[in-house]
């Protein structure tokens, strides 16, 4: 039995990291297509403004918190989650708990080559993890089905989706009923770019001090427009907790 809340409509799952993670290592272990996602402040605000989005959050088997912002929108709300549970840190768990098992793992997503070097590096650092195909996030429509076919046929148990929100989550419960071989699908945005080393996640210190987010903004101030979502998101939370 789940334990959630609702923040802005967004069904999250009050959970450990600790927790998250066996659910994850169970579900990647049980047959039938299950789906994990980890709605930030931007997934959750763009999930309010887009019903559909937020219906596709609604029917996933987990949802963590990922993202400060929706811890501190838990506590506001009158419902406190234990914890953030990010998903790079659940999805490392989860290679690593993979590679003593042995259930294959595929990688889509992100630029032409970076799925191919992410392999590499992963293979390295979770020594006998299998992974076992990859393709990278630049298709067209007519290439869906031969996507599909090449992830079926390689027998991978645990499919990481990185396509950026809502791109990937909305593939995901498109193509769900089609992934014969998956047990578990996971979106988790851009971590095949760090997996790769294309992309730096934010030193130690700013996690600790649920700073990562401050860190990707100073490191990269292209993404103004994204953060500038985060303000609008706890004004809307706010606003939402004075009706409760």
């Amino acid at each position: 039995m789940r334990n959630t809340i609702e923040i802005l409509g967004v069904k999250i799952d009050r959970v450990t990291a600790a927790y998250a993670l066996k659910r994850a290592e169970h579900l990647v272990r049980t047959p039938g297509v299950s789906m994990i996602f980890t709605p930030n402040p931007e997934i959750v605000m763009a999930a309010y403004e887009d019903p559909e989005f937020r219906d596709i959050l609604n029917s996933a088997d987990m949802c963590t918190p990922d993202g400060i912002g929706v811890v501190y929108a838990a506590k506001m709300l009158g419902t406190p989650v234990p914890e953030r549970v990010a998903g790079f840190d659940l999805t490392c768990g989860l290679l690593e708990s993979l590679r003593k098992t042995g259930e294959g793992v595929f990688l889509f997503g992100a630029k032409p080559g970076v799925a191919e070097t992410a392999a590499d590096k992963l293979r390295e650092k979770y020594f006998g993890l299998n992974v076992c195909g990859v393709h990278n996030g630049y298709f067209t429509d007519d290439e869906n089905d031969e996507i599909i076919r090449q992830i079926n046929e390689s027998g991978a148990k645990l499919l990481l989706v990185c396509l950026g929100a809502p791109k990937q989550e909305k593939w995901i419960y498109a193509n769900r009923e089609k992934l014969t071989s998956v047990n578990l699908c996971m979106g988790v945005g851009g971590a095949l770019d760090v997996f790769a080393g294309v992309a730096k996640r934010a030193p130690e210190i700013f996690i600790k001090m649920n700073l990562e987010w401050f860190y990707r903004f100073v490191t990269n101030p292209s993404r103004l427009g994204r953060f500038a979502a985060l303000p609008k998101f706890m004004r809307t939370v706010r606003k939402d907790a004075k009706k409760r």
